[in-house]
């Protein structure tokens, strides 16, 4: 088996373990506000775990989840500052720790039918401007859609530094048995054929119930391989149980109480054998994950 580099996990529910005050709509966007101190400590958390590359809290910081008057006054401080607590903690850490520079879907998560092409270079810049100091990569993450991949691309362009792009699935019940969609319902391999195209360092898949993921991988490899291209794959799937219904900044998901570090690892294994080489989690996985996810990719 390849070496698996091992991603981060989910920020919010760690910023929560850690004691931060989270609350919608703001989410983990208030721990920058109240309790910068927690967010570099998860990020250590998840550096302890063995995580080789922390992603920056910037996930929440677009007009989505703090509105756009907020945004205007304090995006490009709290945005500094996501960038600056996951450098401090990198840098801490006494060996190699990637920083990702988090850019997420500005007009909603689950929302590829808001996405406006006229304006989003508008909110994107303010995140690649004041992010730029402190990261090693960019990664567009929880895209629902090509056209939110294809607006981060050429938001990082002039950076001169990697992109990776992540999806998240469409996942619903038995999901996992058709072919695999991103949640615009565009496919998986249109998406891999894109990616490629782009120059996307790494095609990742985030966000989505452990059950797709496998399938996914499998798809965009052989577009990958049949383009010779060297575009690694990653997985970082969700704990979420079924999506409420509300919009991601108005309802709070439960949390699936089977996906046991175990469970969570033995679909990891399945990622790996179809051609993931980059591993972590997204929403509820915690550094307890990551670090038993560490010792099974070893």
């Amino acid at each position: 088996m390849t070496e698996v580099t091992i991603l981060d996990g989910g920020m919010s529910r760690e910023l929560q373990r850690l004691g931060a005050r989270l609350r919608q709509p703001e989410w983990s966007a208030l721990a920058l506000i109240e309790s910068p101190d927690i967010v570099r400590n998860a990020h250590t958390a998840f550096i302890d775990a063995g995580a080789d590359v922390v992603t920056t809290n910037s996930y929440a910081l677009v007009p989505f989840h703090i509105g756009e008057e907020r945004f205007r006054r304090e995006g490009a401080e709290l945005i500094a500052l996501s960038g600056r607590l996951a450098r401090e903690a990198a840098e801490a850490a006494g060996r190699r720790i990637l920083v990702a520079g988090s850019l997420p879907p500005i007009f909603g998560s689950y929302e590829p039918e808001l996405f406006r092409q006229d304006d989003v270079q508008d909110y994107l810049s303010v995140l690649v401007d004041n992010l730029d100091p402190y990261v090693d990569v960019w990664l567009g993450e929880t895209l629902s859609l090509i056209a939110e991949g294809r607006a981060v691309s050429t938001a990082v362009a002039a950076t001169g530094k990697p992109f990776w792009i992540s999806f998240t699935l469409s996942d619903g019940p038995g999901a996992e048995t058709e072919e695999p969609t991103l949640r615009s319902g565009e496919s998986v391999r249109d998406a891999a054929a894109w990616a490629v195209e782009a120059g996307a360092a790494a095609l990742l898949f985030n966000c989505s119930r452990p059950e797709v993921m496998g399938n996914a991988v499998a798809t965009a490899g052989k577009i990958i391989a049949d383009a010779g291209s060297a575009m690694k794959l990653g997985v970082y799937a969700n704990a979420f149980e079924a999506a409420s219904g509300g919009a991601a900044n108005e309802t709070l998901t439960e949390l699936r109480t089977d996906l046991t570090d175990d469970r969570y690892n033995r679909f990891a294994c399945e990622w790996a054998e179809a051609g993931a080489t980059m591993i972590g989690g997204c929403c509820g996985v915690g550094a307890h994950h990551i670090h038993s996810l560490r010792q099974a990719m070893r």
